[in-house]
């Protein structure tokens, strides 16, 4: 079994909402992966504690990976890049627009080589990668691809710890927990969380594309996690839930900002647009007619960072 790295600050703390549990009709407990680190926050570092740990057994100086133009897994792979010695190059969706913000503000200051893509281009992104990788060992450079938000059976294996840190927590605190709800949208967590065994149902909020696109994707990350680890495929106990994505991608609604705002306020903790706060609108919508069950856990993925420059969005829900 591949060795991780250990860039993620783990176990992150698993803590209970109470606060929000009246109007819910559920006990609601948190798992607090946005303490995973500041700039390497998130989700993602637990899936790049073994992703670099590979890129480093193969000898690379360069991390290629991709994703939207705040992309958070982007963010922290420059920041695990650098860390390592390794540099950054990114192939981002969207057109920069004015000074940069947010996580692309951080990509900038970390001196991340950017390429630029728009939707159409984007489809397109294993081979846009591949081609990069192609110019940078003409060159002599030795670089490691990385694909999208980390999710491949390397980069579930983070998760696959993750669960089994979760059970560890709960048993001994001698919880047992009906559904775990996390957000969805390259399908690596979900697989991971799904491999793990636990006893709870698994519910992957989708915030992007469909129910039967992120259950074929788990399943192909399960089955070369198998191939390549050992690591048992996902059983039943897990599922995806369409109806939350909202506008779409990183597009958000003053709804779903208001009920983002409500939450901080009444948890002093942040969920941002494209992931957490659209896993919260499933949360929001399913806890009270019973579908959670009794017992539910948010799995806060952090981020943080994508709120930063759409203050704009924000300002009329304040």
């Amino acid at each position: 079994m591949l060795q991780p790295l250990k860039l993620s600050a783990i176990p992150t703390p698993l803590q209970r909402l109470d606060a929000l549990e009246g109007p819910l009709g559920v006990e609601l407990w948190v798992k607090r992966d946005d303490t995973t680190g500041f700039g390497l926050s998130g989700n993602k570092v637990r899936k790049l504690d073994y992703l670099m740990a590979e890129a480093v057994h193969r000898g690379a100086d360069t991390v290629i990976t991709c994703g939207g133009i705040q992309s958070n897994h982007c963010r922290a792979t420059a920041i695990a890049a650098r860390r390592l010695g390794m540099d950054p190059v990114l192939l981002l969706r969207g057109k920069p627009q004015g000074a940069p913000d947010g996580n692309l503000l951080l990509d900038r200051i970390l001196g991340a080589r950017i390429s630029w893509t728009d939707d159409r281009g984007y489809e397109r992104r294993d081979a846009q990668m591949a081609a990069i990788a192609d110019g940078l060992r003409a060159s002599g450079r030795r670089p490691y691809v990385i694909p999208e938000g980390g999710s491949n059976a390397t980069g579930a294996l983070g998760f696959v710890r993750a669960g089994r840190e979760l059970a560890r927590q709960a048993q001994a605190r001698g919880l047992r927990f009906d559904t775990i709800v996390c957000a969805v949208g390259s399908g690596g967590t979900l697989a991971g969380l799904a491999m793990a065994g636990l006893d709870a149902e698994v519910l992957g909020v989708a915030v992007c594309d469909d129910r039967s696109s992120f259950r074929r994707r788990v399943q192909q990350i399960g089955a070369e996690a198998e191939q390549r680890y050992q690591v048992a495929l996902p059983g039943d106990g897990w599922d995806v839930l369409e109806g939350f994505q909202g506008e779409g991608y990183a597009r958000t609604t003053p709804d779903e900002l208001r009920n983002q705002v409500a939450f901080s306020r009444a948890t002093g903790l942040f969920l941002d647009p494209v992931y957490t706060g659209k896993a919260w609108q499933a949360v929001l919508a399913l806890a009270p007619t019973g579908r959670l069950g009794r017992r539910v856990l948010f799995w806060h993925t952090g981020g943080t960072f994508g709120i930063f420059g759409r203050g704009a969005e924000y300002e009329p829900v304040l």
